[in-house]
């Protein structure tokens, strides 16, 4: 049998880059059981409301919603159950030391397969004030129109 190469996005947290600023990221594997890998591999995902705590010294991934395997049976998982992550002790060790810190968190930014292994990008970030979001629409904006200005005096020679 042939093995899975490359990296396949299952779902990405699109808010999160909006509302946090990102510090450090890191790529962890998940435990997971059989019915939620084919759901993840059906491209069914929802990483909007998940964060990471670390407890006991290991990391756990919460509120991230896999939908029920509809194929499933009785052995079906719960969607938004807790999930163990899977990283190297130093950087958990680096997680307890940062996250103690005022005002950060473990927010997941992307749950993908890669290489056959289901894995999650999480992200050390701190929270953003509304005053940085609205400077982040405007920046965001002003480079927008700047490429478009560009583009117009390409088209116009």
């Amino acid at each position: 049998m042939a093995r899975e190469r490359g990296r396949t996005v299952v779902a990405q947290n699109r808010k999160a880059r909006h509302d946090y600023h990102i510090d450090d990221t890191y790529e962890a594997g998940i435990v997971l059981t059989g019915t939620e890998v084919k759901a993840l591999r059906a491209g069914k995902a929802s990483l909007v409301d998940g964060f990471a705590e670390v407890r006991d010294g290991e990391v756990w991934l919460r509120n991230v919603h896999i939908p029920e395997y509809d194929l499933g049976t009785w052995n079906n998982h719960a969607p938004r159950r807790a999930r163990k992550l899977l990283l190297r002790k130093d950087e958990i060790s680096r997680l307890i030391g940062k996250t103690r810190e005022t005002g950060f968190t473990l927010v997941p930014l992307s749950l993908y397969f890669k290489d056959g292994y289901a894995k999650i990008e999480l992200a050390l970030a701190r929270g953003k004030k509304s005053y940085d979001k609205r400077h982040t629409l405007a920046e965001r904006e002003a480079k927008r129109e700047a490429e478009r200005a560009m583009a117009n005096a390409r088209r116009k020679r």
